[in-house]
């Protein structure tokens, strides 16, 4: 019989560290779980969070300790509910597939939209589903697409500009204003020019080493490319708080959410695999100075280039921000050698 912390310093994490010092419950409460052995571990040493799922799975795989389990849950995640079991299919949570009425929402909407305004138009619509079928739970997940910025002479494509997010807390449930450029430092970027989907279950595992650009929050992430006929138009970017936290379903949920984001692009903007040559980018608080004023130069822009339309200036701001970016890249990596 394991001997329990006591209960005025005890938590659900160092209550489950002395169930599982025990490599025999240790192995068999995984099991139950359907998860490895280690993270159970992570769990009960603070270095990774569960989904509310697992540690409802794990109050039943325990039932002889429910009540003082689920009260130790409660401290840490208040608005924990183990009722919650089911997920609520008139929010657009289930996970064994997008809903049929929301494709055809999708086609109307792109049938309906100016081009001109189409890509932020379904872009958004498709993120909010995303974000609700993704993260039902409110855990912590940021969504966003990152799409190739067009090269300014024809050259290759540099880098993927990422202008549209939602998230929930401690992400902004409107990401819009956290735009930035990612390159070959980014699991987008590496997910862009292998044409593949691509996850990091725990981004700061010794073991991870794909390449990947953490955020303030992120713990774990996945990336999916946006193509149309073997052509690539960037990545759907997916990050959460939690690690361990993409399911094969979930990736397979992540896809098909590229999928339909590929409906938001014009044929123009798909671009060969091979044609994608992503630089190295600086972090993205240190792009902020360059990008905070954007919409200074897309007015400067238009004033001394007209006749020219905001889209057009817009895609010639971002050029100018990404090359001035690159330059302070190389000047970083000049200093530091």
């Amino acid at each position: 019989m394991n001997r329990l912390p006591d209960r005025r310093t005890l938590t659900w994490r160092s209550w489950l560290q002395d169930m599982i010092a025990d490599s025999y419950e240790r192995v068999h409460i995984a099991g139950e779980l359907g998860i490895n052995p280690a993270t159970l571990t992570r769990w009960a040493h603070n270095e990774s969070h569960p989904r509310p799922q697992n540690l409802r799975q794990l109050l039943k795989v325990l039932p002889q300790h429910h009540t003082v389990l689920l009260s130790l849950i409660q401290e840490e995640y208040p608005t924990f509910a183990v009722n919650d079991m089911q997920p609520r299919e008139s929010e657009g949570t289930r996970v064994d597939g997008i809903p049929n009425e929301f494709y055809i929402r999708v086609l109307r909407t792109r049938a309906t939209t100016p081009g001109i305004i189409r890509y932020p138009t379904l872009g958004n619509l498709i993120l909010e589903q995303a974000l609700k079928h993704l993260d039902p739970d409110w855990v912590g997940v940021g969504i966003s697409i990152a799409r190739c910025l067009p090269p300014a002479h024809e050259d290759s494509v540099r880098s993927l500009l990422v202008d549209l997010g939602r998230g929930s807390p401690p992400w902004s449930q409107n990401m819009d204003n956290e735009s930035m450029l990612l390159g070959a430092e980014s699991l987008a970027g590496y997910a862009a020019v292998s044409a593949r989907t691509v996850t990091i279950s725990d981004l700061f595992s010794a073991s991870t080493t794909l390449p990947a650009s953490v955020g303030m929050w992120e713990r774990s992430a996945v990336a999916a490319p946006i193509m149309l006929e073997g052509k690539v138009a960037g990545s759907l970017l997916v990050s959460t708080v939690l690690t361990d936290y993409f399911t094969p379903e979930q990736l397979l949920l992540v896809n098909d959410y590229a999928d339909l984001v590929a409906l938001a692009f014009e044929p123009a903007h798909f671009y060969d695999p091979q044609h994608l040559q992503l630089q190295v980018f600086p972090a993205q608080q240190e792009q902020q100075p360059a990008i905070r004023g954007f919409r200074k130069r897309v007015s400067d822009i238009m004033r001394m280039r007209q006749p020219i339309s905001i889209g057009q200036a817009e895609r010639l701001a971002w050029q100018q921000i990404e090359e001035e970016l690159l330059q302070l890249q190389l000047t970083k990596e000049t200093i530091e050698e």
